[in-house]
């Protein structure tokens, strides 16, 4: 598929953007964002994905440390949707995977955001799955195939990357933007012969298909993708405070992913709608860091002192621009500038 410029993209992102999330915030401006009928009010975009995140919402704890708010939960399927968010104004915290997080901050109009804190580490809960008939038993035989993924995604980042490792072009097969729930749709009809996506739709591929890599195997090889979480310069500039206790609630849920497994299982399995046993085989496919690590060296980092997380965004904007997806990376001081670390460690504690 020919490359749509980025400049162009980012005009069609903004057009459709308050079409895209409409229906779950209507016509909220800046202002009516930061206080409904007296109450502040917070708009934090998710996804249906094991993680933190699930348990922070299931269990009320943003609630809880925010009791004079109005806090709307708002679903969605892929970080492209999230980044048309941004664009309309229509979000103030959203988890955003670290591939559409460093197209968003790229070019020269970035989305107004930065990121804030890390969901989790990519590992086995993405993968590139072939259909089971399609002849395809490793990445190199996908050659002049077709291919679904959701573009400017984590798995879209990924694809390139094990396309890349295995000698291949993007020429060399049919890629085709599909959001999850479409990608299993084309598999069962077999317009597809793979696709490389997260969970839950990947667990169902995986009953009629074959494993060819993961996130996990790519981020061991030198591209780790990331679920971020970022937050508005709106908010940061209107309502720091509001950052803080988010970040403390999810601090809280990371803790809990270790100490309290049977009721993390509980609350996701809640929020997923699948059983208690799914729930854990999926919690146990992430990458789940503790909050220290989080605002470590490794990671996150701390207010003026980034860490790897830096390296980690630029690499992957590198290689996009590389791959022809975005016209040029942004510069490292552009790249440092999207980060919100104040605060950091502190607010943990």
């Amino acid at each position: 598929m020919s490359p749509v410029s980025h400049g162009a993209s980012r005009r069609l992102l903004l057009a459709g953007a308050l079409a895209a999330v409409s229906a779950a915030v209507t016509g909220c401006s800046s202002g009516e964002a930061a206080t409904s009928g007296g109450s502040r009010r917070l708009r934090i975009g998710y996804f249906a994905f094991p993680s933190g995140d699930l348990l922070v919402k299931n269990r009320k704890l943003l609630e809880k440390e925010l009791p004079g708010y109005r806090i709307t939960w708002i679903k969605f399927d892929s970080g492209a949707a999230v980044n048309q968010a941004f664009l309309g104004k229509s979000l103030d915290i959203a988890a955003l995977g670290s591939s559409p997080f460093a197209r968003g901050i790229s070019g020269g109009s970035p989305i107004p955001y930065k990121v804030a804190w890390v969901l989790d580490v990519a590992g086995e809960n993405e993968a590139l799955v072939a259909r089971k008939g399609s002849g395809v038993a490793d990445v190199a035989g996908l050659k002049g195939k077709t291919v679904a993924t959701p573009f400017a995604s984590t798995s879209h980042y990924s694809l390139l990357a094990a396309l890349r490792t295995a000698g291949l072009e993007t020429s060399d097969v049919r890629l085709v933007d599909l959001q999850p729930q479409a990608i299993l749709a084309a598999w069962q009809r077999g317009d597809i012969d793979a696709a490389y996506v997260w969970l839950p739709t990947l667990d169902e591929l995986r009953t009629t298909g074959t494993q060819l890599t993961s996130s996990k195997e790519i981020g061991a090889a030198g591209k780790p993708t990331l679920d971020l979480a970022v937050v508005s310069d709106d908010l940061i500039a209107r309502d720091p405070r509001a950052i803080d206790a988010w970040r403390r609630t999810q601090a809280r849920a990371l803790r809990l992913l270790g100490s309290d497994p049977d009721g993390s299982v509980a609350s996701v399995a809640a929020e997923l709608g699948i059983s208690a046993s799914d729930a854990r085989a999926q919690l146990r496919q992430g990458v789940f860091l503790t909050p220290e690590q989080v605002a470590s060296a490794d990671w996150l980092g701390t207010d003026g002192t980034p860490g790897k997380l830096l390296a980690y965004v630029s690499d992957t904007a590198r290689f996009l621009a590389e791959q022809k997806q975005i016209d040029s990376a942004p510069a490292e001081d552009a790249v440092r500038g999207a980060f919100y670390l104040k605060g950091l460690p502190n607010v943990l504690k």
